[in-house]
């Protein structure tokens, strides 16, 4: 698949570890200029090393994304320097807290949603135009399976995943009559930081690498991905679709 995205600029969010920073390594291997966004420096300019030691290229963006206006004046960034944006991996999150509904302090409710929803409406509003400028604008948002289950004491993630997938289906019933293509993902239980918080007594070594995830990624960011508005299950390598009320 080398070189699909040769000339095209992808947006990378949560770039730094796990699924975002192997999305952003893979995207650049095809040719992409990543503008890799996250609040850990390290872990970009590792990033950064790895991409150009591969003849790639990337912006590093230090970035904590509770700062609204840190999103805003990204878009314009982009948009001063590219005129446009092909991809976008809405990637970076927050667990929150495992714990019951009435037992979640206001100030982690609060930083979690900021993080998981807020953020990501305040990207897709800064981009969108950015988007709409490319002939085959491609967007993927990092949904989880929580969003969907619901269990006992994963009330807070789940619900701003669900609010994140709510988002997403609505901007691709908007933009349904324009190149842009955009589809939610549920990578499934990865080898993670997140996970691993989450479940602090699992095997890691029973769970796919973010790298093999991100792999199975990857071909929706391409010019080639005909579907929008759907569910990816990366575990069954294949879209859910939605079911629509009638």
């Amino acid at each position: 698949m080398a070189g699909q995205l040769e000339g095209r600029v992808a947006l990378v969010t949560g770039a730094s570890r796990g699924i975002g920073y192997y999305l952003a390594r893979q995207l650049a291997a095809e040719g992409a200029h990543v503008v890799a966004v996250a609040r850990t420096v390290g872990g970009l300019e590792e990033l950064d090393d790895e991409i150009r030691a591969a003849g790639g290229s990337a912006t590093l963006v230090p970035l904590d994304l509770s700062d609204m206006g840190g999103i805003d004046r990204l878009g314009g960034i982009i948009f001063e320097r590219w005129k446009r944006l092909d991809a976008l991996v809405l990637n970076a999150g927050a667990l929150g807290i495992l714990a019951p509904i009435g037992h979640i302090e206001a100030k982690v409710f609060d930083k979690t949603m900021t993080l998981n929803v807020d953020a990501t409406w305040r990207l897709i509003r800064s981009v969108d135009p950015l988007l709409r400028q490319s002939d085959a604008g491609r967007a993927v948002f990092l949904s989880s399976g929580a969003a969907h289950s619901c269990k006992a004491f994963w009330g807070l993630y789940a619900a701003t995943k669900a609010a994140g997938e709510a988002m997403i289906r609505s901007w691709a019933n908007e933009t349904e009559n324009l190149p842009l293509r955009v589809n939610s993902v549920n990578p499934g239980a990865t080898r993670t930081a997140m996970r691993a918080l989450a479940m602090p007594g699992e095997d890691p070594d029973t769970l796919p690498r973010p790298s093999d995830v991100a792999a199975k990624i990857l071909p929706l960011l391409l010019p080639t991905v005909t579907e929008t508005g759907q569910l990816f299950d990366v575990r069954q390598d294949r879209f859910l679709r939605y079911r629509t009320p009638e």
